[in-house]
């Protein structure tokens, strides 16, 4: 059945196959915090069991940002019995978003960034406003994107052009994403909609077991980075508390460059 739901993080509506879910905090530029998780995993798992629905959309509202990531405050704030609970959490929505047999668009406008970009990589297909900006800032913040973005970026670009990405953290335009294979696909801003909304016609004109069959078969390989992101959260809770990691998240939250200094 269709149906249509709002609630203070996501917007969900589902109508003529396609289920679109929108995060709904433009003023944080779309930063996901505790609740905003909740939704989410929510959200896919309504989707999922939904028999009408046969392909979902993703997206930030506004025009600004499709998501800049976790709340730098939230995470600030975070002791390593914290980091864990939120893994754990973080997990699940992974699953929810990659676990789907139904295919998943990452509509991207404004900055994608972080675990922003993290959530783009769960979905199985990513198209970009050509005015969208694509970054990796975590080592700015002490922090290392562990979630599925040091496992998958290199399956996407290569090792050489991940490391760049991730540990430089410079800006890539949509359309240098695309020619690299971290997106399918730059448009013209004026013309994401239409495009999303032709790529949702091709999926949905397509067999629903067959889309089902075959993400599930093209996912199986990746799904074997599973353990390296356990093993990833599990050491990165241990820099929660560190000195490293409360300059990184206090230099953002205060707008400045950051002073990292050698532990011991």
């Amino acid at each position: 059945m269709s149906g249509t739901a709002s609630s203070p993080d996501i917007s969900y509506a589902a109508a003529d196959g396609v289920c679109r879910i929108v995060i709904n905090r433009p003023e944080v530029h779309n930063a996901f915090r505790e609740q905003t998780i909740h939704e989410l995993i929510e959200a896919f798992d309504r989707a999922d069991a939904n028999s009408e629905v046969r392909v979902i959309v993703l997206s930030g509202a506004g025009q600004q940002a499709f998501s800049t990531g976790g709340e730098v405050d939230m995470e600030g704030e975070f002791t390593p019995d914290e980091g864990r609970r939120m893994a754990r959490l973080l997990m699940r929505l992974a699953e929810a978003m990659r676990g789907t047999g139904k295919p998943t668009i990452a509509k991207i406008s404004g900055w994608c960034v972080g675990g922003g970009n993290e959530l783009n990589l769960f979905c199985d297909f990513s198209i970009a406003a050509e005015s969208a900006r694509f970054a990796h800032t975590d080592a700015r913040l002490g922090n290392s994107p562990i979630w599925f973005g040091t496992q998958l970026m290199n399956r996407l670009v290569g090792e050489k052009l991940a490391k760049e990405i991730i540990m430089l953290g410079e800006t890539y335009t949509a359309t240098e994403a695309a020619r690299i294979g971290w997106i399918n696909r730059a448009v013209p801003d004026d013309e994401l909609d239409a495009v999303v909304q032709s790529w949702c016609e091709r999926l949905l004109s397509h067999s629903p077991q067959s889309m089902r069959l075959t993400k599930t078969s093209i996912n199986a390989d990746n799904d074997a980075v599973l353990a390296s992101v356990r093993q990833g959260f599990e050491a990165l809770t241990y820099i929660y508390g560190t000195a490293e990691f409360h300059e990184g998240t206090r230099a953002f939250l205060e707008k400045r460059r950051p002073r990292f200094r050698p532990e011991g």
